[in-house]
């Protein structure tokens, strides 16, 4: 077998992205060695779409906003997305709330239109198709309609659980999908809520797992096929469970209580493509990967930080992506990929992000998490399939072989000190000292 070409990219908090050359060692001791392939195949990677992030891009010239597009959606770029998000009405980081049928009583969904999506999300959304025409988009709402829900307001309360209602609502989720393709844009998954355990200040709408249930099999999966829609239908976005609400008795929120409830029921499951988990569904997502391993799982919304983007966060950052894709899941969706300073949303949270924009300077600043995504999403291509590793840094890596055979390793060393990893691979060895509270991505064709 001829030798590998390797590459080596590291990032600490003095210097990104910086080319290093490894030695080739055959007398150390291995800690870290690529095994058999789990075969757990990747979509990809990204972000979300939303209001508040095309308002900060706004900002750049013309010339600035192409280097922040190129830089995300490129397949010769720095991020390469291949998977991202968007809302259906109002996401907490709009410029202000609305649901696409805001007409009382509309349950025929005569009213519907997606008019303010076409100033704002849709072309944001296609200038990214641009430049990966292959981008692959999967949508989820925060809130109903006010009219459905009960009490009426974007914030807080449920979905008002009458057949009529419920009718209409999958005839929203239809139109929305029909209206996007009108815009050239295909919605290839349809996840049902965001947060199903949230009841905020922010848009949104609690469910319980019974109702998922009730909703997938009787209303939403009838009203695709009637419609002949081949958008898949997916379990999520779940929230659930935190660590303690397990050990309450009566919980809505245990590791059952959403995916082992609907996905138990076979008329339900026949519906449901994958299930997706964001913040605290990381404590679920293994237990549903072992119970039903033929299904898809993504994590759909990264944790957002305090709007500091400081470099500890990144490592925790880190620390989630290699959590989420170690335990099953197909891919990572981080949240803002560009904001303003701060990140304040329209409800007073600041949160990171990957791109902060200065309204002042008219300048970009490519935060710690931006080169945390790009360690896993540059080399990694959709289609490549896990390796599992063994050896003292498993615990911080997770390696992949590309569909053209070549094969990355994502490694950090969360630690203050320098250290030495000895990577096996088709017998070679190969020797790199990891700086303190690095991240650093191996290249291996």
């Amino acid at each position: 077998m001829s030798k590998l070409e390797i590459k080596w990219f590291e990032s600490t908090r003095e210097k990104q992205w910086e080319e290093n050359v490894p030695e080739v060692s055959t007398d150390r001791k291995i800690n870290l060695e690529i095994t058999e392939s789990t075969g757990r195949v990747l979509d990809g990677f990204g972000s979300c779409f939303n209001e508040l992030g095309m308002q900060a891009i706004q900002h750049l010239s013309e010339k600035d906003r192409e280097k922040i597009m190129d830089a995300l959606f490129s397949m010769d770029g720095d991020c390469r997305f291949t998977i991202c998000r968007l809302p259906i009405g109002a996401s907490d980081y709009a410029l202000e709330w609305y649901s696409h049928n805001e007409t009382d009583d509309d349950y025929k969904m005569e009213h519907f239109n997606i008019e303010r999506d076409q100033k704002y999300i849709i072309p944001y959304i296609q200038e990214a198709l641009k430049r990966n025409p292959n981008l692959q988009f999967f949508a989820s709402p925060w809130s109903p309609p006010t009219w459905m829900k009960h009490p009426r307001a974007y914030n807080y309360g449920t979905l008002r659980w009458e057949k009529k209602v419920l009718e209409a609502y999958s005839l929203y989720f239809v139109k929305f999908i029909e209206a996007y393709e009108r815009e050239g844009i295909k919605i290839n998954q349809i996840h049902v809520q965001n947060e199903v355990v949230a009841d905020q200040k922010f848009p949104s709408c609690l469910w319980t797992g019974e109702q998922l249930q009730e909703f997938i099999r009787d209303y939403l999966g009838p009203a695709f096929e009637k419609h002949g829609l081949d958008t898949e239908i997916w379990l999520g976005t779940i929230n659930a469970p935190e660590p303690w609400q397990e050990m309450i008795s009566n919980t809505t929120s245990d590791y059952d209580a959403y995916a082992g409830l609907v996905l138990s029921d076979p008329e339900a499951y026949k519906y449901i493509t994958g299930v997706g988990y964001q913040w605290a569904g990381k404590y679920a997502i293994q237990r549903t990967v072992q119970s039903y391993p033929e299904l898809k799982y993504l994590q759909t919304e990264s944790e957002c930080g305090d709007g500091q983007n400081t470099w500890e966060y990144a490592q925790y950052v880190y620390n989630l992506f290699q959590h989420y894709l170690i335990n099953g899941a197909n891919g990572y969706v981080y949240w803002n990929a560009v904001l303003e300073p701060k990140g304040r949303s329209t409800w007073g949270w600041e949160q990171n992000s990957m791109i902060t924009v200065d309204p002042e300077t008219k300048q970009a600043i490519f935060n710690p998490e931006f080169y945390v995504m790009k360690h896993f999403s540059h080399y990694v291509q959709k289609g490549a399939v896990r390796l599992d590793t063994r050896g003292t840094l498993t615990g911080n890596s997770i390696a992949y072989e590309n569909p053209d055979g070549s094969i990355v390793v994502v490694v950090s060393n969360p630690l203050k000190q320098t250290r030495e990893l000895q990577l096996s691979i088709n017998n070679e060895t190969h020797s790199l000292i990891l700086k303190p509270e690095s991240f650093n991505t191996i290249f291996l064709s």
